[in-house]
């Protein structure tokens, strides 16, 4: 959550609490909170913020290992207001939860610098919290100075006036009227003799004396739209000057934007996932699917359903039992030159929540039995919709479930998350018809399973007999229940 040499949190989160409490220094080796004696000692003379008397500065709490910024959702507490240790003062939201910050000492919120709705990095000041009412004034100057201080935008670059184009190389000094031999290209001689040009009065420009196809249509007053072969130094010239240019045209938008067309910035929650979409273009992967027949496992599920049980509970204690026999599957690779065999199973299920997409993770999949499985499940939901999921209880997956058969989605390929071996990309269960070994036709449900999976540990032969194991345990279920 935090380093050691510049903490930010005084105390770190616990799964049973979403609430964390904050706490921030003027220099990484000084305390967390520093008085006035300290910061007599330990003065930072190019911090905006700067404190001397009995004034801490509120940071910017790092929330998970990933997070690089978090967004105000909401102060808690205004400007003036008394607060207690281990009150909630702010609502910050990270990459994938919001969180209740407490703070950690008593005293009094003197100024709000960053406002609800916007962001800042992690470690920067938020918020001022002054002693006693005294230096109040003073901390509401500071926080005014550190806004007014803020770097400036970028002033516009000054618009730089084009250089002249280079010179283009003087054409060879025409022969002196005379009897002289005039030689050309046979496409040249075409041309002259098509636009009605006196190729012995044009001068030619290629090697020695060469008239070209160019030279022609220069005399017939044709500009050209082709590139001329003939001059490649006159070209070597000029590319530097179209290079130079070649960034500013390429930043530009292929195509104007659509009339009434809305840009809309990524929340914090977006940016991560496309952190994360990114990242998986490195893995090289790939993909198996495998059919398998459900009418056991929908037979078992109109059983257990009034009990609470759901069939994403039954897919992830199936795929959680099948891991345990196929472990490289379970495995994961993060620097590209070695593989680890992880300890536990857990299995990650994506879940679309409003503004983004989370994988809430369900902890030792394959050693929880069904019923308490299916408890876990619906919990983290609930913490997941409300933002209030524990970093533990999203980034510890090491195997992912995403399911879109409730949707009717027959098939569909998954994108493998960052760090982990493989994800399971589960359709929807439809009857369809099938041939038995002897020859006679019946109805069964059967749905469509596609993994994805990281080609550097897991080889396909270690996917084909991960997914035998698993359609063997949805096909015949009863184990799901021991």
């Amino acid at each position: 959550m935090a380093s050691a040499s510049s903490s930010l949190l005084t105390k770190m989160p616990t799964p049973s609490n979403t609430t964390i409490s904050f706490s921030a220094s003027l220099s990484p080796a000084l305390p967390l909170f520093h008085s006035q004696s300290h910061l007599r000692r330990h003065r930072r003379t190019g911090n905006a913020l700067r404190v001397q008397s009995k004034i801490r500065e509120i940071f910017m709490p790092a929330l998970s290992s990933t997070m690089t910024e978090g967004k105000i959702v909401s102060w808690i507490k205004s400007e003036g207001d008394l607060l207690s240790k281990g009150e909630s003062v702010v609502v910050v939201e990270s990459d994938k939860a919001d969180m209740d910050v407490e703070t950690f000492y008593d005293g009094i919120l003197a100024a709000i610098v960053v406002p609800e709705g916007e962001s800042a990095p992690v470690g920067a000041p938020i918020g001022l919290l002054a002693e006693t009412e005294d230096e109040i004034a003073e901390a509401k100057a500071k926080a005014a100075s550190a806004g007014s201080s803020a770097p400036a935008p970028a002033a516009a670059a000054p618009d730089v006036s084009p250089s002249p184009p280079a010179a283009s190389a003087p054409p060879p000094p025409r022969p002196a009227d005379g009897p002289r031999k005039t030689v050309a290209t046979p496409f040249a001689k075409k041309l002259a003799k098509q636009h009605k040009v006196d190729i012995s009065k044009v001068a030619g420009t290629g090697p020695f004396g060469r008239v070209t196809p160019g030279d022609i249509e220069a005399a017939a007053g044709i500009v050209s739209t082709k590139p001329n072969v003939a001059a490649p130094a006159v070209a070597a010239q000029s590319a530097p000057i179209a290079a130079a240019a070649t960034p500013k045209a390429a930043s530009a938008p292929s195509t104007p934007a659509l009339p009434g067309s809305t840009v809309v910035p990524f929340t914090t929650m977006q940016a991560a996932v496309s952190k994360n979409m990114l990242e998986s273009l490195s893995v090289p992967s790939f993909r198996v699917g495998y059919p398998i027949m459900t009418d056991a496992l929908d037979a078992l599920y109109e059983k257990v359903k009034p009990k609470g049980v759901t069939m994403t509970a039954l897919l992830a204690k199936a795929a959680a039992m099948a891991l345990a026999q196929h472990p490289v599957v379970n495995a994961s690779c993060k620097d590209g030159k070695s593989f680890t065999y992880n300890g536990n199973i857990n299995i990650a299920v994506a879940v679309a929540i409003n503004g983004g997409l989370i994988t809430p993770v369900l902890q030792d999949a394959d050693k929880l039995d069904l019923y308490l499985l299916s408890q876990k499940w619906k919990e983290l939901v609930e913490k997941a919709r409300a933002k209030q999921l524990q970093p533990n209880e999203y980034n510890s997956g090491t195997f992912t479930l995403s399911n879109l058969g409730m949707f009717g989605v027959d098939r569909f390929d998954a994108i493998l998350p960052p760090g982990q071996g493989a994800i399971m990309a589960v359709g929807a269960s439809k009857p369809t018809v099938v041939a038995d070994k002897d020859g006679f036709f019946s109805v069964k449900n059967k749905m469509l399973v596609n993994v994805t999976a990281d080609h550097r540990i897991v080889y396909g032969a270690d996917l084909a007999a991960f997914l035998q194991t698993f359609s063997k345990i949805i096909e015949n279920p009863e184990s799901l229940t021991m």
